[in-house]
C-alpha cells in the first residue's frame, strides 16, 4: 500500500498525537474560533455541499478553520471527503489526483477512496493520477487532522490543482458530480485556500472581502475576475471555483461566511498579514 507521510507535522501543527488533539481543541475554544468543542452528529444529516477552509499553521489559521469543522461535525460523517488544494510546489500534473494508498498523520491513517478517485479522473479532461504533486504539498494535509479529530477513520480523495482557471474548475466539478453520482457516494468537498498574503491588515481585509463576496454569491467567474483586477494574492482560487461550480450544478444561490480573520487578528501584528476564511456552501 502506498503511504503518504506527513510533511508539515511538527511545523504547521503538533507532531505528538496528544499535543495535536490539544492544539485542535484550543483552535475551537480560541476567541476567534467557534468558542466550544464540536458535537458530532451520530447520524448523517447532509446540509452542505462543501466548505472553504484555510491551510496555514494551526497557530495562525486554526481558529478560523475550526469554524468549518464545527459546522461539519453537526452534519455527521460522509462517505468520502474530497480535499482540493492549490499546488504550491510546482511539482506534478495540472490537476493531480492521488488515487490509492493512505495519508498518515499523528492521529492515524486516512484511506484514499480509490474507486471514487479513479472515477473522477475518468470523467475529467484535466485530472490525472499523480502522486508527485502531493509529496511536499501542505494545503491538503493540514485539513486531515481536523477531520480525523471529529470523525476518526475517514476516506478521502486528495486533489492538488496547478491549473487554476474557471474552465479547469468547471471540468473538475462536473467530474466530481458524475463520479459521485455513478457510485452513489455521499461526499463533502473541502476547498483549501488562504486569501491575501503579506499585505497590511486593512488592505488585505478590504481585498479579501471583494473575493469573499463573489464566493458568497456563488459566482466563480466573478471571483476569477476580481482576483486578477485587484491583484488578490489568494492561493487557491481553483479549489474554491470547483466548489462554486458544484454549487451551481445543484442550483445553490448563496453561501455563508462562517468566519474571516487575518493572522494579525491572532498575533496582534497587523503590518503584514495573511487572510483566512471559513465559508459554508449549503446543499439547498
Amino acid at each position: 500500500m502506498k503511504i503518504r507521510y506527513p510533511v508539515v507535522a511538527g511545523y504547521f501543527y503538533e507532531s505528538d498525537p496528544e499535543l495535536l488533539k490539544k492544539q485542535i481543541e484550543e483552535s475551537f475554544l480560541h476567541p476567534i474560533g467557534p468558542g466550544s468543542l464540536p458535537k458530532v452528529n451520530n447520524s448523517r444529516v447532509k446540509t452542505s455541499i462543501g466548505y472553504v477552509s484555510p491551510h496555514a499553521g494551526y497557530m495562525y489559521s486554526g481558529p478560523v478553520a475550526a469554524h468549518t469543522y464545527y459546522m461539519l461535525a453537526k452534519e455527521g460523517k460522509p462517505d468520502t471527503i474530497i480535499i482540493a488544494g492549490p499546488n504550491h510546489t510546482g511539482l506534478g500534473t495540472g490537476v493531480s489526483v492521488m488515487i490509492e494508498g493512505v495519508w498518515k498523520t499523528p492521529l492515524g491513517d486516512a484511506v484514499i477512496d480509490t474507486e471514487l478517485a479513479k472515477n473522477i479522473v475518468k470523467n475529467s479532461e484535466y485530472a490525472a493520477p499523480d502522486e508527485l504533486a502531493h509529496m511536499e504539498e501542505h494545503s491538503v494535509e493540514v485539513q486531515i487532522p481536523f477531520l480525523q479529530y471529529i470523525f476518526g477513520d475517514i476516506k478521502i480523495v486528495p486533489i492538488v490543482l496547478m491549473l487554476q482557471t474557471p474552465s479547469v474548475a468547471k471540468d473538475l466539478a462536473n467530474a466530481i458530480n458524475k463520479a459521485s453520482e455513478e457510485l452513489g457516494r455521499d461526499i463533502i468537498f473541502i476547498a483549501s485556500t488562504d486569501f491575501s498574503h503579506y499585505e497590511p491588515h486593512e488592505i488585505a481585509s478590504k481585498k479579501d472581502r471583494i473575493a469573499i463576496d463573489a464566493i458568497l454569491d456563488i459566482d466563480p467567474e466573478r471571483l476569477y475576475r476580481v482576483i486578477e483586477k485587484y491583484n488578490i494574492s489568494m492561493c487557491g482560487p481553483g479549489p474554491v471555483m470547483t466548489l462554486l461550480y458544484l454549487a451551481k450544478i445543484y442550483g445553490v444561490k448563496k453561501a455563508e461566511l462562517l468566519k474571516y480573520a487575518t493572522s494579525g487578528d491572532v498575533t496582534g501584528d497587523k503590518r503584514l498579514v495573511v487572510g483566512y476564511a471559513s465559508i459554508r456552501v449549503p446543499s439547498k
